[in-house]
């Protein structure tokens, strides 16, 4: 792992780690939160399994941003990997959006989960300009917003 393509974001939810694995590995509890407000996520399409589809459709002003990758690594109720440079059943994809793996890692702690959620990306290039997309405010949004929706009762 290398600092300068590696982008970090741990937080602790006060949430139990059980529902916050229901909510990133099930599609109608993903919908709500996924997206930073006012935006939305329109579509999720999760096939949890090591070559299965993570698919999402994200409208952000006015239009849609289609998402697709796979599942690398699903350790059931413990971590997730996910990436956008192959396509379900280990298909290359011909154009990846960012190029990054995402590792999302989910771990019991007194409060609730400690949640950590790492992007490495293919160059030093990808990783600032994933940073001056947001991935540090909007990622830190996405894990609030999913935080506040388990505790609403997820609905």
């Amino acid at each position: 792992m290398t600092a300068d393509t590696t982008l970090t974001l741990r937080r602790i939810l006060k949430a139990p780690r059980d529902l916050v694995w229901q909510c990133w590995t099930t599609p109608e509890l993903l919908l709500p939160w996924f997206c930073p407000r006012p935006h939305k996520t329109t579509e999720a399409i999760i096939d949890l399994r090591p070559g299965g589809r993570f698919f999402t459709r994200m409208h952000v002003d006015g239009a849609d941003y289609p998402n697709d990758g796979s599942y690398l690594h699903v350790d059931p109720g413990h971590a997730l990997v996910f990436t956008d440079m192959m396509l379900a059943d280990w298909q290359p994809a011909s154009d990846p959006g960012l190029g990054f793996t995402a590792e999302l890692i989910f771990r019991d702690h007194p409060e609730g989960t400690d949640y950590t959620a790492i992007a490495r990306h293919r160059t030093p290039e990808s990783a600032e300009q994933h940073e001056q997309m947001g991935f540090s405010r909007g990622w830190g949004t996405v894990a609030e917003q999913l935080e506040a929706y388990i505790r609403a009762g997820m609905h």
